[in-house]
């Protein structure tokens, strides 16, 4: 996959761009803009850009006090109101105006700019890493080599979930956190690489185990969040606009169109307008037509530089982006990271035990599982101490657990969305414990274990 490659940037540049500094330094700077001035920060990323009633703007700076600006809450206009506009004009007003129930107009404002259209762009590219990771050579095209971390998945998604839920039963917060379950499922895969190659090295078997298990948890989360969070009541009739937009994908295809720009500003425009039209959360909307990109044939392999020779338009779009997707997390940051620090609370305490303790126990679990019951292969140079500190780097949930976060809640109770958003940020304490793990079982840079564990 073509998402690391040789720099033609200065080192210092170059080091911001492949350590995730952006994401860090919007983080770090919207908890402080938040907790010094909290208004200025809220008028700002709830500015509206464009479509908006002029006297929106105003309300826009208190967007959390009963309606949420970004979701359209209007359902399909009325017949009437369709015909009076037009088709055109009736899209335009729902896309870009995007009415409340009360058929005010809040259009785009900055937040849903950067969460919703151009993040479209990030799950853009991690649904490439899915696809070429099921080519033939991609870590998920050989069913056996798979089978492991694919297990491993499962029980880092069912652990976190089933966690959260437990407890926010137990703690009887089921009516206000219940919708969140899906927080601690996250597994952020630029932070865990970067951490697990610190710890183990760039040549250790657990770092092509956790990217395995990193690329299936990022498909698993595309699939909860169009599931589970539809930004309204689904409107199926608007997927006949996505597989048009598939169709001229693959029309661009077959005219050997090689540019993506060709496929991004068309099909994929219409495609994002068909998952806003039909409910599906919008950021996933340039997901369907990725397999309709021409690719290659076979996968070189994960964060593999000779993919960089390669001209075919799937590779071509994920190694330009790579750099502007790193500015854009940098925004995302900046957008979603304004929680002020007080507002800590049972959901964060949820979302932060979902991610420390039933990440690592569910991939621990479902590993032994893998092993005993189905009689599937440890990678070599790997034992279950590898997999119980894989399990600990991948509790890093963070960029995915903010957003997933923001889906959960839309229109809540701003401090049930702050204190969830609190716990998907504090996960990063994930990175310290993981070197502190690492030193306790034993486990050192680049040198796999002696002793591999065999299949029962």
């Amino acid at each position: 996959m073509s998402q690391t490659a040789p720099s033609r940037l200065p080192k210092p540049i170059s080091f911001l761009f492949e350590n995730s500094i952006f994401l860090i330094a919007g983080t770090l700077a919207a908890l402080l803009w938040a907790n010094t001035n909290s208004e200025s920060y809220e008028s700002l990323v709830h500015y509206t850009i464009v479509g908006g009633d002029a006297h929106h703007h105003a309300d826009d700076m208190h967007p959390h006090e009963g309606v949420d600006h970004d979701e359209h809450l209007l359902e399909i206009p009325t017949e009437n109101q369709s015909e009076s506009r037009g088709f055109l004009a009736d899209i335009y007003h729902r896309v870009v105006e995007r009415p409340d129930e009360n058929g005010q107009n809040h259009g785009i404002n900055l937040h849903f700019l950067i969460n919703d259209i151009l993040m479209a762009l990030f799950f853009a590219t991690a649904a490439g890493e899915v696809w070429e990771a099921l080519l033939p050579g991609g870590s998920l095209s050989n069913p056996k080599k798979a089978a492991t971390p694919l297990l491993a998945t499962v029980g880092g998604i069912a652990g976190p979930a089933l966690l959260y839920i437990g407890l926010a039963a137990i703690l009887g917060e089921t009516e206000s956190y219940g919708r969140g379950w899906a927080i601690p499922c996250a597994t952020d895969i630029a932070f865990t690489y970067m951490v697990a190659r610190l710890i183990f090295g760039p040549t250790h078997p657990a770092i092509a185990f956790l990217l395995l298990l990193a690329i299936a948890d990022d498909a698993a989360g595309l699939v909860i969040l169009a599931i589970f969070y539809p930004s309204k009541a689904i409107e199926p009739q608007w997927f006949l606009l996505t597989i048009t937009s598939m169709l001229i994908c693959w029309g661009f295809s077959k005219a050997k169109v090689q540019s993506f720009w060709p496929y991004l500003l068309g099909p994929g425009v219409l495609c994002w307008v068909s998952f806003d039209l039909a409910g599906i959360h919008p950021a996933l909307g340039l997901v369907p037509i990725v397999p309709c990109l021409p690719h290659a044939h076979t996968d070189l392999g994960i964060f593999a530089r000779e993919e960089l020779n390669r001209d075919d338009t799937l590779n071509a779009m994920m190694h330009w982006w790579k750099n502007p997707i790193e500015i854009i997390l940098g925004l995302f940051g900046l957008a979603n990271a304004g929680v002020v620090i007080n507002t800590l609370g049972a959901g964060t305490y949820l979302v932060l035990f979902g991610l420390l303790v039933g990440k690592p126990v569910g991939i621990c679990l479902f590993t032994l599982l893998a092993k005993s019951v189905f009689r599937l292969e440890i990678p070599s140079g790997m034992t279950m101490r590898h997999i119980l500190l894989i399990g600990i780097i991948s509790s890093i949930g963070f960029t995915v657990a903010l957003f997933v976060s923001t889906a959960a809640f839309k229109g809540a109770d701003q401090a049930i969305l702050d204190g969830a958003k609190m716990g998907a940020l504090l996960s990063f304490v994930g990175a310290p414990l993981s070197f502190i793990a690492a030193k306790f079982l034993k486990i050192n840079s680049g040198k796999p274990d002696a002793s591999t564990e065999q299949p029962s």
